[in-house]
């Protein structure tokens, strides 16, 4: 908090001394410096906790240091030693408490009471248990359609939880599952099924170790998913082709120092990342993937006509996919300039990548968010893997398609049933176990969610983990929606944005975090979670509560539906927190693909959930894996005004999704202040436009609504051309709620039309 406003190239490589450093600070700040090294010790190790960051894949063979920077400061928030207790809310009144900033709200430290709003006095204060359970349920009851109640997930939630949780609301009546992964890598799960006919990647993580060249598509490891560098430091050192395209030169795509080796550490050296680094413009990720795939096929029609090796995998074609004559046609009428202009790429650039692919007897192509976020996410995923299929990269060891999620089981909640479009087969097997008719219906997604309480038709609103309020686009409409809520609950371990932008009346309930001892009546329990791979293992608190008042997520959920369903209710809920074995074996019957589950998960490593594409096994309409076409280069919304710039939102270093470990952001060398814009030389030239000036960023929207963010600070900073970033959630506001993937409904975070103003506001204290 303390740390000067400063703007300063940092010069050393991703990782090292540099993470190390951070990583101790952040301890220290929370008081649980020696505590929390000997809990670090135990994260991502057989019988010890995984860690509650990323969703990265945690090794068969675990070294003792299995933690990264951020995953470390993840563990210092949960440890820390303050206390958020009723005294601090008797003291400050929600309208003061708006007045902080994310970090300063998170600096407050771990929740230890339950409490309820008090509109008269406007705060929080203290309420029991049973209270608590008691207004959620006459709130539900009181309703006259259980589709005005939204049950958001957080990908923080255990298979456990994010089971009963679905269980709950399915027997209350609704589908309406608005998800985190809704804002994130929903492109994925409607993309790549109807592509490879499963919503999830086709690698493991010893994949990594026989590939011998990556692609790496608007994904930045260093911050988002740290332990990958790991992979990709090794996969370098060993000679495989790393190819980075990102509109940003981030950091640790350059160089990494790997702080767990010695030779690395003591003689300040690192390894290269990226062969090759290319800035694409943003929104232009389809006109580069089409450029590379006209590179194959160019490539291929030489190498028939002289009678040698084709490029492209025929015999998997032939036998595996269907659609190439429609995907050979679109790539032929696509024009090299086009692909140039929207990608700014070269085509002699393009194609010193595209060598390196046909080179490659096995690639993975890896791909994040700056893939998913955008109004055509779906198809940008489903370009990806029309690149794999190509070459025959899909169910073959050392390659793949790799979806980077990111939080720690966002795709096991999935996986158990967190979704609003449930498969016939999902609903048959609840009503097959538990003697009721689940809704047929499809739910709210986040974006439909929003919608509806645009519209005043949602009433109530319960949140399991997450930060809900700052994580949604448009926020002067959207928040202003919460507000007019009935209720809205939290489940939560810190104080966050989300419990001030309330219902009438509002709930926080303190749970358990990841690293705590979870008692119940059987004894201590474990839960488990899924990782980007597929994996599924045992996760297992050691630490003492940081209060007696909390609950689990589990035992929270089962006090919400037995006060809610009363004795209507076919679940045993009691019994199923008594032991969460019990609530595995409910998954077990449900879901078959988890058969053996309370067995599986003691094997070291736990057990991988089988993906019928790695095995080249297609569940899609066609029984084959299709490659499916994108009309044109995908060209962003027409605009009227000028000098248009397209700005993507982005992570600083020292962030987790919403969670701000700090106001800085080592790598790109901002300290001490989140609200600033990136802007290369070239475009701040042609706005008259100089290093520091203060701008207004403006949307420029469909819908006549004025959206802005004040007095942000310009950066410059090498950024391709008609392109900025900067923020979230800062600049979530700028995002309008119309402006998401038509199929995916993931809201367009990665490339949102802006102008920029001459700021005459005062910069935000931050």
């Amino acid at each position: 908090m303390g740390v000067a406003k400063t703007i300063r190239p940092y010069h050393q490589p991703a990782g090292g001394w540099g993470a190390l450093k951070a990583m101790g600070t952040a301890l220290v700040e929370q008081h649980v410096a020696v505590h929390g090294m000997a809990t670090l010790a135990r994260m991502n190790q057989p019988g010890g906790f995984d860690c509650p960051g990323c969703g990265w894949a945690d090794p068969k063979h675990t070294s003792p240091f299995e933690y990264c920077e951020n995953g470390g400061k993840a563990v210092a928030w949960e440890m820390t030693t303050r206390r958020c207790t009723p005294a601090f809310f008797e003291s400050h009144t929600v309208s003061e408490l708006s007045a902080l900033n994310d970090y300063e709200l998170e600096m407050e430290g771990r929740l230890t009471h339950p409490m309820r709003y008090d509109a008269i006095s406007d705060r929080y204060l203290p309420v029991s248990w049973d209270e608590a359970f008691a207004l959620v349920g006459a709130h539900l009851n009181a309703l006259p359609d259980p589709n005005m109640a939204e049950f958001y997930t957080s990908g923080r939630a255990s298979n456990e939880a994010a089971f009963l949780y679905q269980l709950f609301a399915r027997e209350y009546g609704t589908n309406n599952f608005p998800d985190c992964s809704n804002m994130c890598h929903e492109a994925t799960s409607v993309g790549l099924p109807q592509s490879i006919g499963v919503g999830k990647g086709t690698v493991l993580l010893e994949d990594f170790a026989r590939a011998d060249c990556i692609f790496i598509f608007g994904q930045n490891p260093g911050t988002n998913s740290p332990r990958m560098m790991t992979e990709l430091r090794n996969a370098s050192r060993r000679g495989a082709t790393i190819m980075s395209f990102n509109p940003f030169r981030e950091r640790a795509l350059e160089r990494f120092q790997a702080p767990q080796s010695p030779v690395e550490m003591a003689t300040l050296s690192s390894t290269p990342i990226s062969s090759r680094l290319y800035q694409v413009k943003v929104g232009g990720d389809v006109a580069l993937i089409k450029g590379l795939m006209k590179c194959l096929l160019a490539a291929d029609e030489e190498a028939r006509a002289r009678e040698s090796a084709p490029v492209l995998d025929w015999d998997f074609i032939k036998g595996h996919t269907a659609g190439i004559e429609a995907l050979v046609a679109d790539l032929n009428a696509t024009s090299w300039s086009d692909v140039e202009r929207k990608s700014g790429i070269s085509r002699t650039e393009i194609e010193i990548a595209a060598q390196a692919y046909m080179k490659a007897e096995r690639a993975i192509l890896v791909y994040g968010m700056g893939i998913t976020q955008h109004r055509h996410g779906t198809q940008n995923v489903q370009q990806i893997a029309n690149l794999a299929l190509l070459r025959g990269n899909v169910g073959r060891e050392g390659a793949g398609i790799c979806p980077v999620r990111g939080h720690s089981n966002v795709q096991g909640d999935r996986t158990v049933g967190i979704t609003e479009t449930p498969s016939r087969a999902l609903l048959d097997a609840i009503e097959a176990r538990y003697g009721f008719s689940p809704p047929k219906a499809d739910g709210h997604n986040v974006v439909t969610a929003l919608e509806a309480m645009v519209r005043g038709e949602t009433k109530v609103f319960i949140g399991l983990g997450g930060n809900f309020a700052a994580a949604i686009p448009d926020w002067q409409l959207t928040q202003q929606a919460m507000r007019g809520l009935d209720l809205t609950v939290h489940i939560a371990t810190k104080l966050n944005r989300s419990h001030l932008v309330h219902g009438r009346d509002a709930l926080i309930l303190p749970c358990l975090g990841r690293t705590e001892i979870d008692m119940q009546a059987s004894g201590p329990q474990s839960v488990t979670v899924e990782d980007s791979m597929s994996m599924v293992h045992a996760s297992t608190g050691h630490n003492l509560p940081a209060s007696e008042n909390l609950k689990s997520e589990p035992a929270i959920i089962a006090g919400m539906a037995r006060a809610t369903l009363g004795h209507r209710s076919k679940v045993n809920w009691e019994a199923l927190t008594e032991d969460y074995a019990r609530i595995r074996e409910e998954i077990e019957a449900v879901f078959p693909i988890f058969q053996g589950y309370n067995a599986r998960i003691r094997e070291p490593g736990g057990f991988h959930l089988t993906s019928l594409a790695r095995e080249r096994i297609w569940a899609t309409a066609t029984g084959k894996a299709n490659f499916l076409v994108c009309d044109g280069l995908c060209e962003d919304p027409q605009v009227s005004e000028k000098d248009v710039l397209w700005l993507t939102t982005v992570r600083s270093h020292d962030q987790y999704n919403t969670t701000l470990y700090s106001l800085s952001d080592r790598y790109r060398g901002v300290y001490g202040q989140r609200d600033v814009i990136f802007l290369s030389q070239a475009e701040m030239d042609r706005r008259g436009l100089k290093a520091d000036d203060r701008v207004d960023i403006v949307t420029v929207s469909q819908d006549g609504v004025e959206r802005a963010v004040r007095a942000f600070r310009v950066v410059p900073y090498a950024f391709p051309e008609g392109g900025c970033a900067a923020y979230y959630p800062e600049t979530n506001p700028l995002v309008p709620l119309y402006a998401h993937d038509p199929q995916s409904f993931t809201p367009a975070s990665k490339g949102v039309p802006v102008r920029l103003v001459k700021s005459t506001a005062t910069p935000a204290v931050q």
